[in-house]
């Protein structure tokens, strides 16, 4: 842990921010308060202390764990008042909002382009870099996130373990299923802030603000 007066990232930073935030992780050169940067070092080192007593899952710290537990009971204690849909935690329905507001507040400085959630602009991020860390261990194919690994794999073993509730349609990834959880809701998430309109999906929208944009 090394403690610094100079910079923040790669960018210059006031006193005040110094002050606030002194402390630099080794390994990529971001600063924190103290506190912050030993959970942020898990993020490299992979230490996930805190594991579920329910299904042995385990997380990098407390909060992720809270939420996770609410997975097994059910709970949903955080609604969202535009269209009533709930969840986990916090983070997750403030991740949702964006969908109703359009909130993009991640900006790639490479290419200009804006993104409602972090962990996508990192992804994103990728797609400049080229960099693809995550390998299928059957076909050896990379990926530049685990995700799209996960539902690739899925391709080789055949599972869909994303059951529709409503007709008990299943799909092999979590988005599929979301897509298609509207054909029964009618809910249209992706608003138009130009004219209002709505849409069931966000490629959709896309291809309608080509109309205000030329």
């Amino acid at each position: 842990m090394e403690e610094t007066h100079t910079i923040f990232g790669n960018e210059s930073q006031s006193q005040t921010d110094i002050k606030k935030r002194p402390f630099k992780c080794d390994i990529c050169g971001k600063f924190y308060k103290n506190n912050t940067l030993n959970i942020h070092i898990r993020t490299h080192t992979g230490e996930k202390p805190f594991p579920c007593e329910t299904c042995g899952k385990s997380f990098s710290h407390i909060s992720s764990l809270q939420a996770h537990r609410r997975t097994h009971t059910g709970e949903k204690s955080f609604p969202c008042k535009t269209c009533s849909k709930s969840f986990f935690d916090d983070s997750s329905l403030n991740v949702h909002m964006r969908t109703h507001t359009g909130e993009r507040p991640y900006l790639c400085k490479t290419c200009g382009k804006r993104f409602s959630q972090m962990s996508i602009l990192n992804v994103h991020i990728r797609t400049h870099s080229g960099e693809k860390p995550y390998s299928c261990k059957t076909c050896r194919k990379s990926f530049t996130d685990v995700g799209s690994l996960n539902n690739h794999t899925r391709t080789h073993t055949g599972e869909k373990p994303f059951p529709c509730k409503t007709c008990g349609k299943s799909f092999s990834d979590l988005s599929s299923l979301n897509v298609h959880s509207r054909t029964h809701t009618g809910e249209q998430p992706f608003l138009c802030q130009t004219c209002g309109k709505t849409f069931s999906r966000n490629c959709y929208l896309s291809a309608h603000l080509k109309i205000h944009t030329g």
